[in-house]
């Protein structure tokens, strides 16, 4: 184990290390890979960083083949979180398989929230209607806090396009208990279509349907052109993220 991995160990009897620390270490290796491309960035995060120590995490959407591709070319039994909600388009589901074999990518993970959970707060499966916060809390954020417990980083796929809070989204950033990796923070939406053309990867069916973004199928919908790639997210509502990143 590197000694970066081993600084982030949270399962000891000290616990996490502090913010402080977390925050000066993500500063360090978005320094050190200022000059990077996504590829490198990734190869140094799995290979060197953090090795058998980081996971991707996938929604497995309108872009996630990217940087799926990307992993793949790397390592294809690193961790792929993917959190099934129980609330995702059919056609999500069979996009998850079909692109995971594509890949060849031998460790993708189901993660589904607690039954007992969803039993006592969600007994209707209509929590979306009444507080899309906590049924993203329920289903979205803690099942993956734990799914996360022997990781010390994850990688995400955001972009500085998508606006708002990442507008400025670095290559590295601390979150109370991990550092999360975004390969793709500076990637414009010509540069995804680029890729994708280039290595012919399988588009997600519902984007030729207009759907940019894609989430759970009740707070998903298509966005018109020339509209925010995440307007079709939680339309109608303040809302513009599900809470793993932040609110």
């Amino acid at each position: 184990m590197s000694a970066t991995a081993a600084s982030l160990r949270t399962d000891d009897v000290s616990g996490a290390p502090a913010n402080d620390e977390r925050e000066a270490l993500a500063r360090r290796l978005a320094a050190k890979h200022a000059g990077d491309d996504a590829l490198e960035i990734l190869r140094a995060a799995i290979k060197e960083e953090f090795p058998d120590r980081i996971a991707l995490v996938s929604s497995f959407g309108a872009e996630s083949a990217v940087l799926l591709h990307l992993v793949s070319r790397i390592d294809k039994s690193l961790p792929v979180i993917f959190l099934e909600t129980g609330k995702h388009f059919a056609q999500t589901l069979s996009y998850r398989k079909k692109l995971a074999n594509r890949l060849g990518l031998t460790d993708v993970r189901d993660i589904r929230p607690s039954k007992e959970a969803l039993t006592f707060r969600d007994p209707a499966g209509d929590l979306w209607k009444h507080d899309a916060d906590a049924c993203c809390t329920l289903r979205k954020v803690e099942p993956l806090s734990g799914a996360l417990d022997d990781f010390g980083a994850w990688i995400t796929g955001r972009k500085q396009f998508h606006g708002g809070g990442r507008l400025h989204l670095p290559a590295f950033e601390a979150s109370p208990t991990h550092i999360k990796v975004n390969p793709l923070a500076r990637w414009s939406k010509e540069d995804i279509d680029a890729y994708v053309e280039e290595h012919d990867l399988p588009a997600h069916p519902l984007t030729a349907q207009g759907y940019p973004s894609i989430g759970c199928w009740p707070c998903t919908h298509p966005a018109a052109a020339g509209e925010d790639i995440r307007a079709g997210r939680w339309r109608g509502a303040a809302k513009t993220e599900c809470g793993i990143h932040g609110r």
